[in-house]
């Protein structure tokens, strides 16, 4: 088989369990990974769990050298090895072939992919004659729905390898400046949708000079992306997912009973609750599901996770939670323009597009806000973040990098990058976060060993070109500057709510915020006959970050959400009477 060269000998094999070898690695995954991780990713079946796969599944041979499935196929199927051994092969017959992991009897072969409708970013081909249970994705849709215990068991196993992969720098590949407004649009709009991908950069990597002759791409044509045999010349957002097959458009002219705008934990909680209770719903999000919640690398203080949970664990959850009740999640997908109307609203998209819907969540969440520094765009996207996730922290393993902000948000980035870089500066503009962390996030900063703390501090000036060389900050109370190494800037500030295409529909408050229920003014409809979260327009509510007065908490968003749902039932039932 083609896969036995490069993948053996990319790193020395290391078993994962047991004397039969259940799985074996074949490359070293990133620093970060714990055995924690690693059993979670690779799980051994027991004869009860295989027996439940069988039920939804059928039992099938497969000849040494098939490919099970291949990069690019839509709809793989998940599948579980009764005996023989599978190879999970990055680039299958391509110049870059490395082979990743071997599974042997008792495990599982799948990818995230498998739950979302993505197409496949690696392929599977059997490394000896095998007898498998074969799973076609709408089987396992219904497994994931009937067995709870061993969804979860999935779902975190799919989860974690989704992770090796980004780690890894597996699937596709973005060649491109650095300098360039549109390459760095490409690595976030990736990175925030945790899509598998590597990072070429031309004026650094000496090879991509070659790559692009190869390619017959000249270097002003860039940034293109590679997905094996594919190529696309600077794509537009929305051309790169339906490439990779996730998230599709809307339907033209098409009507829902909920349109719901935004995908972050008040729109997600809205999805989820709207179709759960019979609603034909349609969610929209321009960048990424889970919004700015989606790129926390800790939510500690979550009801009913002790233990905390990511914000991109959290928004898988909630969207395979969504679909389980026939919500349709797009993405990405802008609205630019909402026109009220006698029963049924207008809401215009990017593309030309429009939606109607008998009602409206408005749950766009709040865009980071930028320190006014020169030199600052210049650098986003390749070293000044607004996100701390595994994509970030493995660029910059090797780095002290800084963080900017005394909230949350800003803690649980500090802890993240700490354990996964060379030292972590904290840069807060208060004398101490008292007022603005919790004091659980206080302390671990104030023990952690590779956080230092810079209170009263704050970023004067940025040093580098193209990437990040180092940051001048000053002391606010007195001027005194020093000169920090970071190569990384992560900016947790605040957020202002991107409301501008409802200002002349909606009422707003001075900063932009949505004014809901008595907190609105009154219009043709009395403020003491508008419900609680509905905007001046009647069956138009705002939930999460962009109401004006809410709780800026993951649990208060959610909760909105499911409330603002309810108040839908109230509209339509008003809408009849």
């Amino acid at each position: 088989m083609s896969g036995d060269g490069n993948g053996a000998r990319a790193a020395a094999v290391t078993p994962l369990s047991g004397p039969e070898r259940a799985a074996t690695l074949l490359v070293d995954l990133p620093r970060w990974v714990t055995a924690e991780d690693i059993a979670a990713a690779f799980p051994r079946l027991g004869g009860e769990r295989i027996e439940a796969f069988r039920r939804f599944g059928t039992e099938r041979a497969a000849a040494a050298g098939e490919a099970l499935y291949r990069r690019h196929d839509p709809h793989p199927a998940l599948y579980v090895i009764l005996e023989g051994r599978v190879r999970i092969i990055d680039d299958f017959g391509g110049p870059h072939e490395r082979g990743i992991v071997e599974y042997g009897p008792g495990v599982f072969v799948g990818e995230y992919n498998q739950l979302t409708g993505e197409a496949a970013y690696l392929s599977a081909v059997a490394v000896a004659p095998a007898r498998l249970i074969e799973v076609q994705q709408g089987r396992l849709q219904e497994l994931m729905a009937q067995e709870e215990t061993l969804s979860e068991l999935i779902l975190r196993a799919l989860l974690r390898r989704r992770a090796f992969m980004i780690g890894l720098r597996t699937g596709v590949s973005i060649i491109g400046s650095s300098h360039s407004a549109d390459a760095r649009r490409l690595l976030e709009f990736t990175a925030r949708n945790q899509i598998p991908h590597s990072w070429i950069d031309i004026e650094r990597d000496a090879g991509a000079a070659v790559m692009l002759r190869d390619l017959g791409v000249a270097p002003t044509e860039t940034p293109v992306v590679i997905w094996g045999a594919r190529m696309l010349k600077n794509p537009a957002n929305a051309e790169l997912a339906r490439e990779l097959g996730f998230a599709p458009a809307p339907a033209p002219a098409q009507v829902v009973d909920l349109l719901v705008v935004g995908a972050g934990p008040a729109g997600l909680s809205a999805s989820v609750y709207g179709a759960s209770e019979g609603l034909s719903a349609l969610t929209v999000e321009s960048v990424a599901v889970g919004g700015q919640a989606g790129t926390s690398t800790r939510i500690e203080n979550y009801l009913g996770f002790p233990a905390g949970l990511s914000g991109a664990d959290l928004t898988a959850r909630a969207a395979l939670q969504a679909a389980k009740f026939g919500a349709q999640i797009s993405v990405p997908v802008q609205a630019v323009g909402l026109q009220p109307g006698a029963g049924v609203h207008l809401v215009h998209l990017s593309d030309g597009t429009q939606v109607g819907a008998r009602a409206v969540v408005i749950a766009t969440g709040a865009r980071s806000r930028r320190l006014d520094l020169d030199g600052l765009a210049a650098l986003e996207g390749t070293g000044v973040y607004y996100a701390a996730t595994p994509e970030e922290a493995s660029r910059h393993a090797g780095d002290a990098v800084a963080v900017v902000g005394g909230g949350n948000s800003a803690g649980q980035a500090a802890v993240f990058l700490a354990a996964r870089t060379r030292r972590v500066y904290l840069l807060v503009r208060r004398d101490d976060m008292a007022a603005t962390m919790s004091g659980y996030l206080s302390d671990q900063l104030t023990r952690h060993p590779n956080i230092e703390i810079l209170a009263r501090t704050e970023v004067a000036a940025l040093h580098g070109e193209g990437e990040l060389r180092g940051l001048t900050v000053a002391d606010r109370r007195d001027g005194t500057r020093r000169e920090l190494d970071a190569r990384a800037l992560f900016v947790f500030i605040g957020a202002d709510p991107p409301t501008g295409w409802l200002q002349d529909v909606l009422a707003l408050d001075r900063s932009g915020f949505v004014l809901t229920g008595s907190d609105a003014p009154a219009t043709d409809e009395p403020a003491a006959g508008r419900l609680p979260l509905e905007t001046t327009v009647p069956g138009v509510f705002a939930a999460g970050d962009v109401r004006s007065g809410s709780i800026k908490r993951v649990a208060s968003a959610v909760g909105e959400g499911s409330m603002a749902v309810r108040l839908v039932h109230d509209h339509l039932a008003r809408q009849l009477t």
